[in-house]
């Protein structure tokens, strides 16, 4: 159900087609994949409105509109990892208490792969930047090598997690983010601006 290198493949194509509409659409393969998509695009989306939010020029009512959106948005990448962790745990057995615990979940570990692709994805169009110098250039190449690094070795600790679970050696659990800030009866400025 879980191979990183399929993962990597959805995302490099959901950023490829999110930044040009010409390119064909991924296609998810399972309801899994979907949710690895839809994770990756709500990465892709966050992205993009943060980038709006450090626009220096920005107006103090678009700043606002662009941050709740973001908190949206960042909610809703961390309800789909919980999702994919969700649907993880469904397709295994239960576990033995007594396995050691793995402290980061899959659906975790997806999310930085996709942070990671976004990061690669503008890295290489700094690489290639027509109005930029050379060093700019070689910064961004050194930085690029950095990033694929990064991706490969996080990759590749994401196939070892999912063979030691399906092995029966090591056990993950859906670690709740539990946001507060979304919430108008957790939030004290939501709630205290309700009881006025």
């Amino acid at each position: 159900m879980l191979e990183a290198q399929r993962i990597l493949t959805l995302q490099d194509l959901a950023t490829a087609f999110g930044h040009d509409a010409t390119l064909a659409t991924p296609v998810a393969a399972s309801a899994f994949e979907q949710l690895v998509l839809d994770q990756h695009m709500a990465n892709f989306d966050l992205w993009h409105q943060e980038d709006q939010a450090r626009d220096v020029a920005a107006s103090d009512h678009t700043i606002t509109v662009v941050k709740h959106e973001i908190d949206r948005l960042n909610q809703r990448r961390n309800d789909l990892a919980e999702q994919i962790d969700l649907a993880l745990l469904a397709e295994l057995p239960a576990f033995d208490l007594a396995l050691p615990l793995h402290s980061e979940t899959p659906g975790l570990m997806i999310d930085r792969l996709s942070i990671i692709e976004l990061k690669r994805f503008h890295t290489a169009e700094e690489v290639q930047r027509p109005d930029a110098d050379e060093a700019h250039h070689q910064r961004n190449r050194a930085r690029l090598a950095v990033l694929d690094e990064q991706r490969n070795d996080l990759a590749g600790c994401l196939d070892a997690l999912w063979k030691d679970v399906n092995a029966g050696k090591r056990r993950f659990k859906l670690y709740r983010q539990l946001k507060m800030y979304n919430d108008p009866s957790l939030n004290p400025v939501l709630y205290q601006k309700a009881q006025k």
